[in-house]
């Protein structure tokens, strides 16, 4: 016994993380930590900008959530837009930079993209809780290897970090069709919307994580994706309920950005970028499956007919 412990002690720090993630996957903690792109989002029918901030705030406050992310589009802090960022801020949420205009990497060039950058990190200090925390629109680092390597040496030149996602989805979607239900006078039963949104957003959630266990061999502490929408303002409780009740912690975003993944960076170009843990499934082999079925727009539309407007 006493030689088997030596010879665990003599193992080098080059493998201290595979020791650490010797720990059966099956009882690891299931952390979880709650981003939401594109605030402050304009009105799009159903909320006001405003009613939707604070039916937001309310709800991260009674599930008892007390950091979340807002990354910010810089173009959209109109008067009422600031007031709706200083509220999250107040509220203690983190204001993270998303650009000015969110524009889509692999159709801009690099010098305007690292202008938008700069834009949005000048209009955004003025906001308590702000952080240098990076988030690519559309999770999209560049076509080429030059915009990709371009854009890592300005972040890192600047003190920010890539505040990449591991549990991706398609929710933006889920409120586009939401809001055109709306916009058409079709009968939504909230009810259904409700059980449509939380239920997709579970099977991604744990499609990524049994990802992450099969590539990492333990359950990292997951960032998921939203955005500052109608259906985050109406069902983040539910959906945050639904968390616990599958075991699920809820930890701040602060925390999440202290795995070892924030370190990660793939030698490969992407394209379309499913997210960190799809990037490390790629790297170590796997070619299909990187996007969930649930971030599907013909899959999703023909759940929505059928489950929400009941065709």
């Amino acid at each position: 016994m006493k030689l088997f412990f030596a010879i665990l002690a003599c193992f080098s720090l080059g493998l201290l993380a595979k020791e650490q993630l010797a720990v059966q996957p099956q009882t690891a903690p299931k952390r979880i930590a709650i981003s939401f792109d594109d605030a402050p989002t304009p009105s799009s029918g159903y909320f006001s900008g405003e009613e939707r901030t604070s039916l937001l705030l309310e709800s991260l406050a009674k599930a008892g959530i007390q950091q979340t992310a807002f990354f910010a589009v810089s173009q959209h802090i109109t008067p009422k837009g600031h007031q709706r960022l200083l509220a999250y801020s107040k509220a203690g949420h983190i204001i993270a930079n998303h650009t000015h205009s969110h524009p889509d990497l692999n159709s801009t060039s690099l010098a305007d993209f690292i202008a938008g950058i700069e834009q949005a990190d000048s209009a955004l200090q003025q906001y308590p809780t702000f952080r240098r925390w990076f988030r690519f629109p559309y999770l999209r680092e560049g076509d080429t290897l030059e915009k990709r390597d371009g854009v890592r040496q300005y972040l890192a030149e600047n003190h920010y970090i890539n505040a990449y996602i591991t549990l991706n989805n398609y929710d933006w979607y889920l409120n586009q069709l939401f809001q055109q239900a709306i916009q058409a006078g079709e009968a939504v039963e909230l009810a259904a919307m409700r059980n449509f949104y939380v239920d997709t957003l579970m099977a991604s959630i744990h499609y990524y994580h049994e990802l992450a266990l099969q590539y990492l061999n333990r359950s990292p502490q997951h960032v998921l994706l939203l955005h500052e929408n109608d259906l985050a303002a109406l069902f983040i409780g539910d959906l945050i309920a639904e968390l616990r009740l599958q075991g699920w912690e809820i930890i701040p975003m602060e925390q999440a950005y202290q795995d070892p993944l924030l370190s990660y960076q793939s030698s490969r170009l992407f394209t379309f970028n499913p997210g960190r843990i799809g990037e490390i499934a790629a790297d170590q082999g796997q070619r299909k499956g990187l996007w969930h079925s649930t971030l599907n727009e013909a899959y999703l539309k023909a759940r929505f007919s059928s489950e929400v407007l009941q065709r």
